[in-house]
């Protein structure tokens, strides 16, 4: 089987202009069940809902035929189905992939109907003085939401199906009403993330947050040793806690995901955090590309040079192919590329495809120009505390204000968000590389070395030809 028969089995079926009619019918919010109408039919389905609107149930057999095509198609059964279904971010992202094939068909790489991700930095206030901090991050902006206009947003958020808020900073945690948000998150069915420090998560803070509805956590880590972290992190003492913060999510049992900005001032040191990860009981590591944006601005020249952050990448994915403990994944889209470049005579691949590590047959690796690499402003986006919406947290261009713009309109129809989905048009190597649709490379490096997001990445070694050794 060729590999592009996956995508042609989806074109052919929810991907053809008849299903994708029935699709827009049903991929919107229904005034009466007061939900996308896909998440009703999902409850009928699974059985969690036992009525709704005629509406609503014509649109239950029509997703009830999408799943026996995609169980069969797949080798999932209806019980499977229905377990995975029975949770209300499973619904909501299905929601999301539904209405993203309605609105934009099949295309290389797939972009939501909504975002899947929203990265929401709820404040700048801060505890921390961190080198690298894309917010420049230390008090509040003096136009922060309010509690009732964020509860709106989550309102918003809600209505359009996004499946995970991340809420991120600044220190989330500083925010006196933050678990009054993350509850009324939770109790919407979207999934939780909190993106901090770690250092302010006692015991009694972990319990909390737990009962807040949080489910993940990630908490920045930089170095294996006090000495590392603390110097990037501008405060002394602050590893310890981050340490204690970490243990303290692991036995609450929270999904934990240890984050680490790699750069000149700690990428030896990588080996050593993933041990650290590994003795801690995390669920991933996550190595995070350096961006130059906010303070990080002040540190570009402590940037890897190509040839380390391949380095870097090529030494992590060995660490994941040699198995162990920690899932190991990196927000550097290079990483895919790495991936596919080593295990090219395998007839069974891992593919790295921005924060998911699918295996995957021959039969299947169109998949994955499918997900695709970066995910900016067609998989995710970001909020501002006051509201203004990004296309990446390290992407520091406004394309809308969730208070004042539609956002679904804004989603589907904004000319920035539209240009970083089309990877076609990207410029130099980047939009002729053969790996494009698997990484693109990241459209926030690009945006900040050079002002230009369709920019080729300077990060990537396959484009030292063009730009000669970065010199930082």
């Amino acid at each position: 089987m060729e590999t592009t028969t996956t995508l042609q089995i989806l074109r052919a079926t929810i991907g053809n202009p008849a299903a994708r009619k029935i699709l827009r019918s049903i991929s919107c919010f229904c005034e009466k069940c007061q939900k996308n109408r896909i998440e009703v039919a999902l409850e009928l389905y699974t059985g969690i809902r036992n009525d709704a609107c005629l509406k609503c149930k014509l649109a239950e057999k029509a997703i009830s035929g999408i799943l026996k095509t995609g169980s069969n198609a797949f080798g999932i059964s209806s019980s499977q189905m229905k377990e995975k279904f029975s949770d209300p971010s499973w619904r909501k992202g299905l929601a999301s992939v539904l209405t993203g094939i309605a609105r934009f068909g099949i295309q290389k790489p797939f972009v939501s109907g909504a975002p899947f991700l929203v990265v929401w930095d709820i404040t700048y206030a801060c505890n921390l003085k961190c080198k690298h901090c894309y917010a420049n991050a230390g008090g509040p902006l003096e136009n922060e939401l309010t509690t009732e206009e964020a509860k709106q947003v989550i309102d918003k958020l809600d209505r359009v199906s996004v499946p995970i808020i991340a809420f991120s900073g600044g220190e989330p945690l500083v925010r006196k009403d933050i678990f009054e948000l993350t509850k009324y998150a939770h109790d919407k069915g979207i999934y939780v993330a909190i993106a901090t420090n770690g250092t302010l998560i006692t015991k009694s803070k972990a319990r909390e947050m737990k009962e807040a509805g949080v489910q993940f956590t990630q908490i920045s880590l930089d170095g294996a040793s006090a000495e590392t972290h603390d110097s990037f992190r501008g405060i002394n003492g602050v590893y310890e806690k981050t340490i204690r913060g970490i243990r303290n999510c692991v036995d609450e049992g929270f999904f934990v995901n240890i984050a680490t900005t790699a750069t000149k001032y700690n990428y030896m040191e990588v080996p050593k955090i993933v041990d650290l990860c590994e003795e801690l009981g995390v669920n991933w590591f996550m190595a995070y590309n350096f961006v130059p944006t906010g303070r990080g601005k002040f540190i570009s020249e402590n940037d890897l040079t190509p040839d380390e952050r391949e380095q870097v990448l090529k030494d992590l994915w060995g660490r994941l192919k040699n198995g162990g403990k920690v899932n190991i994944l990196s927000t550097a889209p290079q990483f895919a590329r790495v991936a596919l470049e080593t295990e090219i005579n395998k007839n069974e691949k891992t593919i790295p495809t921005h924060f998911f590590n699918p295996q995957l047959s021959s039969k299947l690796m169109s998949l994955s120009e499918f997900i695709g690499g970066c995910g900016c402003g067609r998989f995710y986006c970001a909020i501002r505390p006051n509201g203004n919406i990004e296309p990446c947290v390290f992407f520091p261009l406004t394309v809308g204000n969730i208070k004042e713009d539609d956002f679904e309109d804004l989603w589907i129809n904004n000319s920035v968000l539209k240009d970083l989905r089309n990877k076609d048009i990207l410029e130099g190597n980047c939009g002729k590389c053969d790996y494009r649709y698997y990484c693109g490379g990241c459209r926030a490096r690009a945006y900040g070395y050079t002002g230009n997001y369709l920019s080729l990445d300077p990060g990537c070694i396959l484009n030292k030809e063009v730009l000669g050794e970065i010199e930082k």
